[in-house]
């Protein structure tokens, strides 16, 4: 058994996300203590428990320990298998997390994998499940990763209700070299609102002053689709999906009650910009999220990635990876690079 302190590192449920997708795929039990400790509510939360649960229904695992607020799971993997399964956060509990540990396995069952998952959609401390769509899903594609996301209703915090459809496909992985995002091509994007906030002209507002900030910026007239939506609840955000020669970057900001709509707008074109400044082919919050598939695709060949800088989370990852697989990564910060082998 794999034993795993929960509070290294960030201390979040990526420690858990990651460590319950290589559990799967190896066949190692684990043993994740501390989970989340120091956080203002620590142990599991709604969505934490679905992923748990999501991860052993579609392994027929057994686990204990899988109760809210539960500071500590054991989880012994079974068999993964394919097929079509269902599942509910039960509030607005991010759906992209959710999927980040399902991905980790998705590529193998012969059938492949299809998942039903309602939650949130957009939700803070979490990637915006159009980024999920756009930009991870369009970077993990250059590794041969073969998924889809289809967006049936946004759910936003704190009713949720959203639902989206996944579905992954048997992949055979391969090694990236992503050193160089190339020229910026276009910039393309979508404000999302409530159909409530529709008078307040809530979309348009963020649409309105992303365009501006870019054009200003970047001397780039950006595409922004407008887009009202029927939900259970108030809320909406923006994304942001920067099209390169060689690579595909985002930035998502969310509603928030008392924000002004072009405050929100603006933070995700600050978060954007920083990243083009970089150089990086990806985002921040792509850098840990591609080093599992790195890792996968590690028989075949070294891949390496240029990252904008090195984030808490992707030292966190490293250190869950390299107890499953018999890889090593290597960290260049001076110029900024992720690299990874397998170790024979």
């Amino acid at each position: 058994m794999i034993e795993i302190d929960g509070s290294y590192g960030e201390a979040g449920g990526q420690i858990l996300r990651t460590s319950l997708g290589f559990s799967s795929i190896t066949g190692k039990p684990i043993r994740v203590f501390n989970i989340r400790k120091g956080r203002r509510n620590p142990g599991l939360a709604p969505q934490h428990l679905t992923t748990i649960k999501a991860v052993s229904e579609v392994t027929g695992g057994e686990l204990r320990g899988a109760e809210p607020g539960s500071p500590e799971i054991e989880f012994y993997p079974g068999p993964l298998k394919g097929g079509f399964f269902k599942f509910d956060v039960g509030t607005a509990g991010a759906i992209s997390l959710v999927l980040q540990a399902l991905m980790i396995p998705a590529f193998l069952p012969r059938q492949g994998l299809t998942v039903e998952i309602k939650g949130g959609t957009f939700v803070n401390w979490s990637p915006s499940i159009g980024y999920l769509e756009n930009i991870t899903l369009g970077i993990l594609r250059k590794l041969n990763f073969k998924g889809e996301i289809i967006i049936k209703r946004h759910g936003f915090y704190p009713k949720g209700g959203g639902e989206v459809l996944a579905k992954f496909s048997k992949a055979d992985l391969s090694p990236i070299s992503f050193l160089e995002s190339g020229k910026l091509l276009e910039i393309k994007g979508e404000a999302i609102a409530s159909s409530d906030l529709k008078k307040a002209r809530v979309a348009e507002r963020m649409a309105s002053q992303a365009k501006k900030e870019l054009e200003h910026e970047l001397k780039i007239s950006p595409d922004i689709e407008v887009k009202y939506v029927e939900s259970f609840g108030s809320g909406g955000g923006i994304n942001l999906y920067a099209y390169y020669e060689n690579s595909i970057t985002g930035a998502s900001a969310i509603c928030e009650r008392g924000k002004p709509s072009e405050k929100v707008a603006l933070e995700a074109c600050e978060s954007f910009i920083k990243t083009h400044a970089s150089g990086s082919p990806i985002d921040e919050h792509m850098e840990d999220q591609i080093l599992p598939f790195m890792a996968l695709a590690a028989d075949k060949g070294e891949s390496a990635v240029k990252i904008p800088y090195l984030t808490k989370h992707a030292r966190t990852n490293i250190w869950v990876i390299e107890k499953f697989l018999p890889v090593k990564f290597e960290i260049d910060e001076g110029n900024k690079i992720i690299s990874c082998k397998k170790i024979y």
